[in-house]
């Protein structure tokens, strides 16, 4: 079977980085019949992702000299349609491959941003060169699907595999050809690595937060605020250590820049420590050994929902009440959306409540990641019986 996945942002985004290693899995892909397009191929590499499939850039320069170019710019200069030109910087990492069985669109969440429009020409672009395209792992906004153009792209998909039942419901009136199945991540090993200094097992809340979150806060410095709280809460009431826990480390949006700046906030630096940054599998593993997880970060949550630890997401869009409604029929306490963060013991609070229930949420965890084991043989099933 030889697939290419594309819209992979690059393994410093280790989300993205779980998405492929996962998929592989899943899939029992071959390494050399399996091709990835990555935004970022340097960073796969460092990652090891080459060892799981074959790596090509999907960004390139754009000739501009070119027919291509002049029409694209035609199309920005008096439609305002920029993302043609921006869909020119696939094209030749798309025209370099051939005759594949199946095209995954990896890129997760892309569709739950209002700039998706530059997917539907690239989708075009790629349809030349695969047998069939399937949309895979995907959350949507259903706002997003109200665009003409991204409703229409939908529709053209042989397949698409919603990983949380809101988007599911919304994908499923625009394209019949629709599964409903955990994100591939849940399915992530482990891979043992060393604890940092203050990290004590089994007795250590992880927390990660992102700059992306910031950007949704409708109270300007609230959610630093909240997470400040909180952690000084956990210090001075609770013999808790904490571990501050990055999962994306590009230099445009690195977790690590907003979690130095809580860090420096605390005085305890005895109880705190900042884990350092390592692949998808090892902080996995570091996570799994906590004993509550607050993350903002989608794929750092999965990684603690499926090892069963208590999680409570700070989140901004469907993709996190989608998947926590998937696992405990509501997401209601479950997650916080960052916009609803007013007064400065919110989080605490909602911390509060996981902790008061949390042996009933390692069950329903364990429970709920038993079931999603059953499925594991339905993502290839599905992909080649559709």
């Amino acid at each position: 079977m030889k697939v290419v996945m594309y819209v992979h942002g690059g393994s410093e985004n280790h989300g993205c980085e779980a998405i492929i290693r996962s998929t592989a899995r899943l899939l029992e892909l071959d390494s050399k019949q399996s091709v990835l397009l990555s935004y970022n191929q340097s960073e796969d590499l460092h990652y090891g992702l080459d060892s799981v499939v074959s790596l090509n850039q999907e960004i390139n320069a754009i000739n501009k000299k070119s027919f291509d170019f002049i029409k694209a710019y035609f199309m920005q200069k008096f439609f305002n349609k920029h993302y043609y030109v921006d869909a020119l910087l696939h094209k030749l990492s798309i025209n370099s491959i051939n005759n594949m069985d199946f095209g995954l669109f990896v890129g997760g969440d892309n569709y739950c941003y209002s700039d998706a429009e530059v997917y539907p020409v690239v989708n075009k672009l790629i349809r030349k060169k695969v047998k069939k395209l399937v949309l895979w792992g995907t959350s949507v906004e259903p706002s997003v699907l109200e665009k003409r153009s991204i409703k229409k792209d939908i529709k053209k998909f042989d397949l698409i595999v919603a990983r949380e039942s809101i988007s599911y419901e919304a994908l499923k009136k625009v394209n019949s050809h629709t599964l409903l199945l955990p994100d591939p991540a849940f399915f992530l090993n482990i891979e043992r690595t060393e604890l940092p200094k203050n990290f004590i097992k089994g007795n250590t809340i992880g927390i990660n937060i992102s700059p992306m979150i910031l950007e949704y806060e409708k109270n300007q410095g609230k959610t630093i605020e909240n997470y400040e709280y909180l952690i000084n809460y956990i210090i001075e009431q609770t013999d808790y250590n904490i571990a501050l826990i990055p999962h994306v480390v590009w230099d445009s949006n690195d977790d690590r820049k907003v979690l130095r700046m809580l860090y420096d906030k605390i005085s305890r630096k005895d109880r705190i420590c900042i884990v350092d940054d390592h692949n998808c599998m090892q902080q996995k593993y570091i996570i799994s050994q906590c004993s509550y997880f607050i993350g903002a970060r989608t794929h750092a949550t999965i990684a603690a929902y499926s090892t069963c630890v208590p999680t409570l997401v700070v989140g901004y869009s469907v993709k996190a009440k989608g998947i926590a409604k998937d696992l405990f029929g509501t997401y209601e306490n479950y997650v916080i959306p960052v916009q609803e963060l007013k007064e400065q013991s919110d989080l605490l609070n909602s911390f509060l409540w996981l902790r008061k229930n949390s042996e009933r949420i390692k069950n329903e965890l364990k429970n709920k990641t038993k079931e999603y084991s059953t499925l594991k043989n339905e993502y290839l099933k599905g992909l080649v019986n559709d």
